[in-house]
């Protein structure tokens, strides 16, 4: 009776096939098993920042919500605090801002500065002026974990996905893989509940 190929080849060389097996390293860095405190912020700007536009922020705390009932990590309020940092961006194929500017008293016409698309109205006559702004990027959501520099600053990229909807809660996919590869990779237990890291 004749053995097939692959059954004489694993009688040959069963040692070196089961080390292997055994030598085989998790697909994400060890880093976040051993991190601790993490902050969020979004590819243009923090949670705070008057420039960000609503759709990142409100990725900002959706992640957050998702860190939280997590329980892995604590979340800080400083980038500084951190271990990692969480960078978020809804993908949009255009977005526009709209605002209101209205001039100072005297003045009889608003300078508002040039927007990026539309134009303002109203500052012609004195009266309210409406200023329309957009943008266009990419149509993916983005979700990216880095490490942080010692000054605070966010340093090299452990971790980059994009994914149509990925962000959208309650399924929020692109969280969703990163929470399943670091626990399958690095099963703990959860952080301490209502710790924060302090300034």
């Amino acid at each position: 009776m004749r053995f097939p190929k692959a059954v004489a080849l694993l009688l040959v060389f069963p040692a070196p096939l089961v080390l292997h097996a055994k030598d085989k390293k998790p697909s994400v860095p060890a880093v976040f098993a051993q991190a601790q405190y993490v902050y969020v912020e979004a590819v243009d700007g923090q949670e705070f920042d008057p420039n960000l536009l609503p759709a990142d922020r409100i990725a900002i705390a959706d992640v957050r919500d998702a860190l939280d009932k997590w329980k892995r990590y604590t979340l800080t309020m400083e980038r500084s605090q951190a271990d990692l940092v969480f960078v978020v961006r809804r993908g949009r194929v255009a977005e526009a801002d709209v605002g209101v500017r209205t001039p100072s008293i005297g003045q009889g016409q608003v300078s508002i500065g040039q927007p990026k698309t539309g134009s303002p109205t109203g500052a012609s006559m004195g009266g309210p002026a409406v200023e329309m702004r957009g943008e266009a990027g990419p149509a993916d959501d983005f979700f990216e974990v880095c490490l942080v520099n010692t000054d605070g600053k966010k340093s090299t990229s452990l971790w980059e996905r994009t994914m149509p909807d990925g962000l959208s809660p309650p399924g929020m996919l692109l969280f969703e893989q990163f929470k399943d590869a670091v626990d399958k990779a690095y099963p703990s237990k959860p952080a301490p509940q209502g710790q924060q890291k302090k300034p």
